[in-house]
């Protein structure tokens, strides 16, 4: 551990569970990189993901969006390609971004198609499947309406996929958002969470949840405290 991340981790109680704002207002307080750092959100659910009736993914808009500008890859013809394109998509095509992306070119961070190209696309899910980067209906990202799913993905919709261990890891922001903005974006993520719950999933869902950014230190939040905070919200 470098001097820096010693010195950060000082500040932190590794045995206490954090509220939410004060968690933010730590890493903020610890900051140290000379980059505009991402805020990450790991959840521990109480799942098992080897079962198919467990497995917890979708998709979510956060409210201020992730700091970051993705670049949008649509594969679609005729007027749905042009609708991508007024949509703000970065790359359109069918065939040629096939061959394109058969011959190594992988520049872009999501992908969507209209249902009528899947089966063109399913050609190379062996190349974007273990990315992350396949379109998939229970994301969003195989849609007649493209250019709805192309606005939502730049304005801030991200993908969440629990892993094997049972954890979702996402983005919530970037470190210089307001703490309001980043407390929203966990909460559309935790809202996000709940409503995909598998019926199958038993006992406590909300198991762990920790907060931390690029460079910064872990900090373990009370789940049954940000679930308290959310509800109240909600209602």
């Amino acid at each position: 551990m470098g001097k820096r991340l010693a010195d950060a981790q000082k500040q932190i109680e590794s045995q206490r569970l954090y509220e939410l704002q004060e968690a933010i207002s730590i890493l903020k307080s610890v900051k140290s990189a000379k980059f505009d750092e991402t805020v990450e959100v790991a959840v521990r659910l109480g799942v098992d993901p080897k079962h198919a009736d467990q497995m917890v993914r979708g998709a979510v808009a956060l409210p201020h969006g992730t700091g970051k500008v993705l670049r949008v890859l649509a594969f679609a013809k005729g007027d749905k390609a042009r609708e991508a394109q007024d949509a703000g998509a970065d790359f359109v095509g069918a065939e040629d971004m096939i061959e394109k992306i058969q011959g190594g070119w992988l520049d872009f961070d999501v992908s969507v198609a209209t249902p009528d190209m899947m089966p063109l696309v399913g050609r190379i899910g062996r190349i974007l499947g273990p990315r992350g980067l396949m379109p998939n209906p229970k994301t969003g990202t195989v849609s007649m309406e493209i250019g709805t799913a192309v606005r939502e993905i730049k304005a801030g919709k991200i993908e969440y996929r629990v892993e094997k261990a049972g954890i979702v890891h996402a983005p919530i922001g970037r470190l210089s958002f307001e703490a309001e903005q980043l407390a929203e974006n966990f909460h559309a993520l935790l809202d996000a969470l709940i409503k995909a719950k598998p019926a199958a999933a038993k006992g406590t869902y909300l198991k762990t949840i920790s907060i931390t950014t690029t460079m910064g230190p872990g900090i373990k939040l009370n789940p049954a405290h940000a679930l308290a905070v959310f509800q109240a919200a909600a209602d």
